[in-house]
């Protein structure tokens, strides 16, 4: 259900959900005096992170979207650690992706090529370092290119992680193809059709096993790669897609849903495999979407539910770290951009160290002080 909106109400644009659970009106957020351009947090891991893209085809499949198109055209982004140190800052878009990204959500508070000047902190290019290394694949939400997963991303790779970013074509406002083309939001036009959401992530699930395919066996780089540790993170319909990866894709041994309502249903065998929700107070058990309390009920395995006190749907991404950059002011009583991103970053790394790397977690355990704004469902969590 992918609200549009004008300048004045730019927040709920980057705050409401795309394909989520309905939200209630709240205040938008107001037009503000552009900051310059966002800098994304630093890592917080010991290793420099490089990144490259990669343009691959399934010529298995036509394209879901694309009528005209007979096989899937996949643009992969790839963080990693890396031992150079200096080098090109890789950019966070390029300017015609900012500026259909930004008309999609109709944001004009500031210049088009805004989010193109966003400094991040990956060495474009760069040579990996290491070998067998746990590889986690994150999916953005519906509309949104994989770059506002980036601060997750480079921080992961800074951890040990090889990431691999996907832009699912055509699901979102802007992804440039191998040939130069820039593919736009064909999927907008059937957001609202019956089974709309179930279709997505069906075709997100084809999507990502294809990319485990190339990664692990066709990619240069390939033995980076620990095929035995795989992961799945996804943000809004990014997350759903990580349940039904999992449900299709065995060799994704956990995933994480941050803030998605979901649509592929578990088996009513259960889904054994290491899962966590981790959403803003929409999705406390009883709330506004159940399709969680429907799947806490097969999730057999290790799970986890936790929900942020005070995140908007965007908590999850960089959208909050990129307003001031837009011109947009958030709510007041909204969690800050730099607690949203820290705490994520923190969690997920959590939770991956865990089941990738057998670290066992103390801060998965139970809530803990220094993070007063998690609470564990659904046994302590609160209604909003």
């Amino acid at each position: 259900m992918r609200q549009l909106l004008a300048v004045a109400a730019g927040l709920a644009v980057l705050a409401a959900s795309a394909c989520s659970a309905p939200t209630p009106p709240r205040p938008a957020g107001v037009a503000a005096t552009p900051t310059g351009p966002a800098t994304l947090p630093a890592p917080t891991g010991p290793h420099p992170v490089g990144t490259t893209a990669l343009h691959l085809t399934d010529t298995s499949r036509p394209d879901p979207w694309n009528p005209d198109t007979e096989a899937r055209e996949l643009k992969v982004t790839l963080w990693y650690p890396t031992g150079q140190r200096g080098g090109r800052r890789a950019p966070y878009m390029t300017a015609r992706e900012s500026e259909l990204l930004m008309k999609g959500s109709r944001i004009t508070g500031a210049p088009y090529d805004t989010l193109s000047r966003t400094r991040t902190n990956a060495v474009e290019d760069a040579d990996p370092a290491g070998r067998k290394l746990p590889l986690v694949v994150l999916s953005p939400g519906f509309t949104k290119p994989v770059s506002t997963l980036t601060s997750l991303a480079e921080d992961l790779a800074s951890r040990g992680y090889v990431v691999a970013g996907i832009d699912h074509t055509y699901e979102s406002y802007a992804t440039t193809l191998a040939d130069g083309r820039v593919a736009e939001c064909l999927a907008c036009d059937s957001d609202s059709d019956p089974g709309f959401g179930t279709g997505v992530v069906q075709g997100r699930a084809a999507d990502v096993s294809f990319v485990l395919d190339r990664l692990t066996s066709g990619w240069k780089h390939s033995g980076l790669i620990d095929r035995s540790r795989i992961a799945m993170a996804g943000q809004s319909i990014g997350g759903a897609g990580a349940v039904a990866t999992m449900v299709k894709d065995s060799r994704v041994r956990a995933g994480i849903d941050m803030d998605g309502t979901t649509y592929a249903r578990i088996p009513e065998s259960g889904l054994s495999r290491p899962f966590m929700f981790i959403g803003s107070p929409q999705h406390v058990p009883g709330g506004r979407d159940p399709s969680w309390d429907r799947d806490w009920k097969r999730l057999s395995g290790w799970k986890r539910w936790i929900v942020l006190s005070g995140a908007e749907h965007h908590s999850f991404n960089d959208t909050p770290l990129l307003m001031g950059a837009l011109g947009v002011k958030p709510p007041a009583d909204a969690l800050p951009a730099a607690r949203a991103a820290e705490l994520t970053r923190t969690y997920v790394a959590a939770f991956l160290d865990q089941h990738l790397k057998a670290q066992r977690q103390p801060l998965l355990q139970e809530p803990s002080s220094r993070h007063p704004e998690v609470e564990f469902c659904p046994a302590s969590c609160g209604r909003s």
